[in-house]
């Protein structure tokens, strides 16, 4: 596969990838194409950059955990994913978008390059992280979308922020976006199990299993309402006297 050329307003050639088919391609393809662009030490310095983002927000997620435990005596989440897309997603994104492989248009345009995932055990701690974070002098909630309150139509439910925070290098301070979605247990395990199922090819009775589906990620959140006012009669049990306590 061969990429066209172009030239951008300032004379420099460019590189047109639109030539590449993502099913195809591979981050191999994407490093050639970054060095024949010569922007592949800017790309790596770019992805150190969110990669040096994501710890930070990792490091304060760690640090409300503590809080929050020593607070409520019981940890807010159960454990942290986090990743950095690869360069064949990179590109497919912004292949999808329109728009040229490059550095500044992965900055601009593609928020979910450093990803966090937090797994929580109640609903109501994941809205306690994320009004920790909206107090912090140094972080920014650039977007907020709340699948928990307004599930995407195929019963999916998780809440999502874009954050935007600085990184301090040995000269300069540099602001860069990490996405952070928060799901409880339950939610994290019904969101696996659907995107598996989704990439199966030549289902019969498909319009059946979204709908199941659907039942399905309903039945989860009326569970995790459920477990939240479970704990919530133990913490105010253990807070009664013991002669006013429910028998």
């Amino acid at each position: 596969m061969r990429a066209g050329r172009n030239k951008n307003l300032s004379g420099d050639e460019k590189y047109d990838i639109g030539h590449y088919g993502t099913d195809h391609i591979t981050d191999e393809d994407v490093g050639r194409i970054l060095k024949i662009t010569e922007q592949a030490e800017e790309f790596e310095t770019m992805m150190m950059y969110f990669d040096c983002a994501m710890t930070q927000v990792r490091t304060k997620l760690e640090i409300l955990n503590k809080e929050m435990a020593l607070r409520n005596r019981r940890n807010p989440f159960e454990y942290i994913k986090s990743r950095l897309k690869s360069p064949k997603s990179i590109y497919g994104k912004l292949k999808v978008k329109g728009v040229p492989f490059t550095v500044e248009n992965i900055e601009n345009t593609i928020n979910d390059v450093a990803g966090i995932r937090v797994i929580c055990s109640f609903i109501d701690d994941i809205y306690s992280i994320r009004d920790s974070f909206d107090v912090q002098d140094d972080v920014e909630i650039l977007q907020e979308k709340d699948y928990i309150a307004s599930p995407k139509e195929n019963g999916y439910r998780s809440l999502h922020l874009i954050l935007r925070v600085p990184i301090y290098l040995a000269n300069e301070k540099k602001y860069m976006n990490v996405e952070v979605q928060f799901r409880t247990i339950a939610m994290d395990f019904w969101a696996s199990v659907e995107h598996k199922m989704k990439y199966k090819k030549e289902i019969s009775n498909a319009e059946i299993i979204v709908e199941e589906l659907r039942y399905s990620a309903d039945l989860i959140n009326q569970l995790d309402r459920r477990m939240l006012q479970i704990r919530e009669r133990i913490e105010k049990s253990e807070v009664l006297p013991d002669s006013k306590r429910e028998k």
